[in-house]
């Protein structure tokens, strides 16, 4: 018994470092508030990379057409990227300008977003690039809430990314609470520490004196985290606009997400393998909090792992100790871990403003739990880079 009690607290330790980090940010996550208001001057390129979205494009662009900014100081640029459906007369239609690229040897959002920087560049018109994905709706104050953030000397910054369709079933409302933890939680704290708070990809606004200073050359299924880890190391934080938000369409069934979710996972997985350690190390050697943690947040496992890590680990010890008669030392370990994890999701859950429903479909969350699991086995064949566009349930708008 003192063999296994040892060996339960050995492989508590790296848990608990996880839910405690968790549970800091948790701690840390009250809103921070944002710079003074400026004049509109600023002038804003919403550029919105697009594979086959004809269904749902016209929607986004009236919702860039619709913000809270002079008219002269914004424009809406769609890439249709090697589309094969009627995406770029929808979004022309709507108002946007189209860039319409053909390049079947490079495909996917990164390529479409490195087209878009370089257009946007050369033409000069833009103090700035918003991007947005093709299923999104913004918030009216987001260019205003970017242009105080820019006056005030950031330079890559972070709109809160939300779920557009949380009523659609149990999945969506559980991703609502799901994305307020990983997206907001996560992001407040983060800011308030004066680190990077991260890429999500949807919802990003960089400078133009940024995109000339560090040149877009993320390429992967995971092109944000790959982006923001560049301009971790080139010295730039990424700025939380938690002031505003973008909302974007989620699947709300298992089956219209599972490849692009396994995907993403996979990619996730194989960058933090990748880049997580050499992160860590060279947070330390130089100093730099912004690298350490970024770091930290790419190894941290996906929120379903940490979850069945602590429930093992406390039945382990749980049935240890009836078999003892005693209390496992690895007992209190694994049942702090459990505490700080089981905080940081009701700090989830509050955040999102899902109320009592919220805490019902919780009570959905080992299921969804375990499907993230299966998600985690990359299928043979599978490709990292391709883009596959996930299937948009509420059909053409």
């Amino acid at each position: 018994m003192i063999v296994l009690d040892a060996a339960l607290l050995l492989l508590a330790l790296p848990v608990l470092f996880v839910c405690g980090y968790l549970g800091l940010l948790a701690l840390l996550s009250a809103r921070v508030s944002p710079p003074p208001a400026v004049a509109p001057t600023a002038r804003f390129d919403f550029l919105v990379p697009a594979h086959d979205e004809e269904g749902g494009i016209a929607r986004t662009v009236r919702s860039l057409l619709a913000v809270d900014y002079p008219a002269e100081l914004r424009r809406v640029v769609v890439v249709a990227d090697n589309c094969s459906d009627r995406t770029a007369e929808r979004a022309r239609q709507a108002g946007a300008r189209v860039i319409e690229r053909r390049d079947p040897e490079r495909r996917g959002k990164g390529h479409a977003l490195a087209l878009a920087f370089e257009h946007s560049l050369q033409e000069g018109f833009a103090d700035a690039v918003v991007v947005v994905d093709a299923d999104t709706v913004v918030a009216p104050n987001l260019p205003r809430a970017f242009a105080a953030h820019l006056a005030a000397g950031a330079q890559a910054m972070q709109a809160e990314y939300g779920v557009l369709n949380p009523e659609a079933s149990w999945r969506t409302r559980l991703l609502t609470i799901a994305l307020a933890l990983f997206h907001d939680v996560r992001s407040r704290a983060r800011e308030r520490l004066r680190v990077s708070c991260g890429l999500r990809g949807n919802g990003m606004c960089f400078s133009a004196r940024l995109l000339r200073e560090v040149p877009y050359d993320a390429f992967s299924v995971v092109e944000d985290l790959e982006h923001g880890l560049t301009l971790g190391r080139a010295g730039h934080r990424v700025h939380y606009v938690g002031e505003t938000r973008v909302l974007g369409e989620m699947a709300s069934r298992a089956q219209t997400s599972r490849s692009q979710r396994r995907r993403w996972e996979s990619g996730r997985r194989d960058f933090a393998r990748r880049e997580g350690p050499a992160l860590l190390h060279e947070g330390l050697v130089r100093r730099d909090p912004v690298l350490f943690d970024l770091g930290l947040d790419v190894l941290v496992p996906p929120l379903s792992r940490v979850a069945a890590l602590c429930l093992a680990g406390l039945a382990a010890a749980g049935l240890g100790t009836l078999a003892a008669g005693r209390a496992l030392f690895a007992l209190w370990p694994w049942s702090l871990a459990t505490l700080l994890l089981v905080a940081y999701v009701v700090r989830g859950w509050q955040v999102s403003g899902s109320g009592a429903r919220g805490l019902l479909d919780l009570a959905c969350a080992p299921l969804y739990a375990l499907w993230k699991l299966t998600l985690l086995r990359r299928r043979p064949g599978e490709s990292g880079t391709r883009w596959i566009r996930t299937t948009r349930e509420g059909g053409t708008r």
